[in-house]
C-alpha cells in the first residue's frame, strides 16, 4: 500500500491528473532513511509527492519503455515497481538477499547485485521469475549493462574486482583488478568503454570493451574524495563522478580522464542523473537531505531541492 506524506496528500488528490500528464518530465529520488521516493517536477524543480516504497531504497532504474520505475529496497529483499502514469506502487519483486543496485537490459531483464550473498541475480519482471544466479566477488554493488545488451559489468567492493558477464550464456568470463572498494560502474553511450569508481582507492578506471582490459587510471584531485557514482554525458565527451564526503562532483574528460573542475554541492553526494539534453545534472546529497541541480555548461550549482531523509539515488525521465 502506498502512503502519501500528509503535506502532499491534498495536492496529489486534487492534481493527480496533471501529475500523470507530466510523467515525462520528472526526477525520482530514493531516500534511504525515509523509505520513500520523492517525485520532482523538472519544470519547476519542486517536489510533487513522496511515495513509501519499502525499507531502505537505494538503486533505481526505468523500464525500457519508460512506463515503470524499479527501486531496490534492500531490507525487503525486493525490487519495488512504481507505475509512472498513476504514480502508484504496483508490485514488489522478490529478487534475492539484500539488493542494493541493479541494471535493466534493453530486453527488460533485471541484473541485481545481492550484496550479502555475493551473487548477481538475473530476474525477468514480466514472468516474475529468477532466471539464474551468478557467483561474483564479495559484496557486489555496481551493475551496468552494455547498450547492446550483450555484457554486464558488476563491481565487487571487498574483492576489488570488476566482473564481466555475457548475457548469451549468463557466465562470468573475466574479472579485472581495480583500486580498493569499487562502487559505481557505467558504460558510455557508444558502448566502447566503461568507467569504474573506486571509493577507498580514489581511482577512476577506464575499461576498453573490445579488449576487456583497463586502459587508463586516474585519481581525483579533490581533497577527501571517495568516488561513488560515474555518469557519462550524452555526447560521451565528459565524465561526472560523485565524491561522497568531499561534497563535490568531479568533472573529467571522458577520453583522457583529465580533471576539468570540481563543483561544490550538498553533503555526502551519492547518486547522479542527467537530463536527456545534457544541460543539467542532478545529485543526491545524503547528509543534506537535498538534491543539487548543476548547469553543465557553466559548471555552476543553480538550485537546491529539499527531499526526504538520506537521498541516495536519482533517476530522470524526460
Amino acid at each position: 500500500m502506498i502512503i502519501l506524506k500528509p503535506v502532499f496528500f491534498l495536492f496529489f488528490t486534487l492534481f493527480s491528473g496533471s501529475i500523470a500528464a507530466d510523467a515525462d518530465r520528472r526526477a525520482y529520488v530514493s531516500n534511504e532513511s525515509a523509505d520513500t521516493v520523492s517525485v520532482i517536477d523538472l519544470e519547476s524543480n519542486t517536489v510533487i509527492t513522496s511515495l513509501a516504497v519499502g525499507d531502505r531504497p537505494r538503486g533505481m532504474a526505468l523500464s525500457p519503455d519508460g512506463s515503470q520505475l524499479y527501486v531496490a529496497v534492500s531490507e525487503d529483499d525486493a525490487i519495488a515497481v512504481i507505475d509512472l502514469q498513476s504514480v502508484t506502487l504496483t508490485d514488489k519483486l522478490a529478487v534475492g538477499d539484500d539488493p542494493e543496485t541493479f541494471a535493466v537490459g534493453p530486453d527488460g531483464i533485471l541484473y541485481v547485485s545481492n550484496e550479502d550473498a555475493g551473487l548477481l541475480s538475473v530476474f525477468d519482471p514480466k514472468t516474475k521469475s529468477l532466471l539464474c544466479s551468478i557467483e561474483v566477488g564479495v559484496e557486489p554493488e555496481g551493475v551496468a549493462v552494455s547498450p547492446d545488451g550483450k555484457l554486464v559489468l558488476v563491481t565487487s567492493e571487498a574483492s576489488n574486482r570488476v566482473h564481466v558477464i555475457s548475457t548469451a550464456d549468463y557466465q562470468r568470463h573475466k574479472s579485472l583488478a581495480v583500486a580498493a572498494r569499487p562502487r559505481g560502474v557505467s558504460f558510455n553511450h557508444a558502448g566502447s568503454v566503461a568507467y569504474v569508481a573506486s571509493e577507498v582507492g580514489n581511482e577512476i578506471a577506464m575499461i576498453d570493451i573490445r579488449t576487456l582490459s583497463v586502459t587508463r587510471r586516474a585519481r581525483l584531485a579533490v581533497a577527501g574524495a571517495r568516488p561513488m557514482a560515474v555518469l557519462v554525458s550524452p555526447d560521451d565527451k565528459t565524465l561526472y563522478v560523485s565524491t561522497g564526503r568531499a561534497d563535490r562532483v568531479a568533472v573529467l574528460d571522458a577520453k583522457t580522464l583529465e580533471q576539468k573542475t570540481a563543483i561544490k554541492v550538498g553533503q555526502r553526494v551519492w547518486g547522479l542523473a542527467m537530463t536527456g539534453d545534457g544541460d543539467f545534472l542532478y545529485t543526491a546529497d545524503g547528509l543534506s537531505n537535498s538534491v543539487s541541480v548543476i548547469n553543465t555548461q557553466s559548471h555552476e550549482l543553480v538550485e537546491t531541492i529539499r527531499v526526504d531523509g538520506s537521498p541516495w539515488g536519482v533517476v530522470i525521465d524526460d
